[in-house]
């Protein structure tokens, strides 16, 4: 299988790049700007060309959520057109693609976990550029999977995890809000289940029961207070720094772009249709803070 994974900065990219080259059946190229650029359709037909993929993994995004507010025009083209543009060219030539998308199509008001069909309704710029690139992915090619997933984490890039032991190393006590829930989920484990949806995707034809749309995050739920907790007990016992967390709402954080309240995603089709299973959030977050700490 050849996998061309489009960005390579990102968190589930450079997750992909780590676990790709120990699967003796996939040959994979991870491409970001300047040589595949998603707002530059001739550098998508460029690698598509060179790089003849069976399976194309958009993790290319505008993913700023507060200043996507102010930058809508730039959330869109990334978020929307690239990824329509990206889609077209996959069905061109031939390819599937998989295309990772966001917990941000929802408004969190759901008093439960989120399943594939519930209604979207996103709250903010970014949110709703992401869907809309979720439906020109759909309508551009029948062989799309489209994987939503939520409050990812690792060892590198910018995420909740890597600033909590950041403002553990600076401050006795950490302020968090504690009213919204979600779903954390460690990128490498989602990275090992993208791979196997691509498996999958590699050769099905456009009537296999494995398009659409999937929920991949980590089992179980927790409130951002409860997680750096999570974060400071794991990396206490390790011998990594530590603070206590207080407890605050949502409106005691304002920002620009409202977050859901409730992002907490329903895995079972993934499971179900595909076999996958993502590992609980507790050992994505004990595997995180490890490799931090060491």
């Amino acid at each position: 299988m050849r996998l061309l994974i489009a960005g390579w900065q990102g968190q589930l990219a450079r997750s992909l790049v780590e676990l790709a080259p120990a699967s003796a059946d996939v040959t994979a190229l991870a491409v970001g700007r300047p040589a595949l650029d998603l707002c530059e359709p001739a550098t998508i037909t460029r690698a598509m060309t060179d790089f003849r993929p069976d399976v194309i993994i958009n993790t290319a995004a505008y993913t700023a959520v507060d200043k996507a507010e102010s930058e809508p025009q730039a959330a869109f083209a990334l978020n929307h057109d690239g990824a329509r543009l990206l889609a077209e060219a996959a069905a061109s030539r031939g390819a599937a693609i998989i295309h990772v998308s966001t917990d941000y199509v929802f408004d969190g008001t759901k008093a439960g976990a989120y399943v594939e069909t519930d209604a979207t309704n996103p709250l903010g710029v970014y949110g709703r550029s992401k869907l809309a690139g979720e439906q020109a992915v759909a309508a551009a090619t029948p062989r799309h999977i489209i994987v939503r997933t939520s409050w990812v984490h690792s060892a590198g890039g910018a995420n909740f995890v890597r600033t909590m032991l950041r403002l553990a190393g600076e401050r006795d006590v950490v302020r968090v809000v504690d009213d919204q829930a979600g779903c954390p989920t460690y990128a490498p484990h989602l990275a090992a289940a993208v791979l196997e949806l691509a498996r999958l995707a590699s050769g099905a034809d456009a009537t296999a029961s494995i398009w659409g749309t999937y929920h991949a995050a980590g089992q179980g739920s927790v409130t951002w207070c409860g997680l750096a907790r999570e974060v400071f007990r794991v990396s206490a016992d390790l011998g990594g720094p530590s603070a206590r967390v207080d407890a605050i709402g949502t409106q005691d954080y304002p920002t620009p772009a409202r977050r859901p309240m409730n992002s907490q995603l329903d895995c079972s089709k993934l499971a179900t249709v595909a076999g996958i299973r993502l590992p609980p959030w507790q050992d994505g977050v004990a595997a995180c803070v490890k490799r931090l700490v060491a």
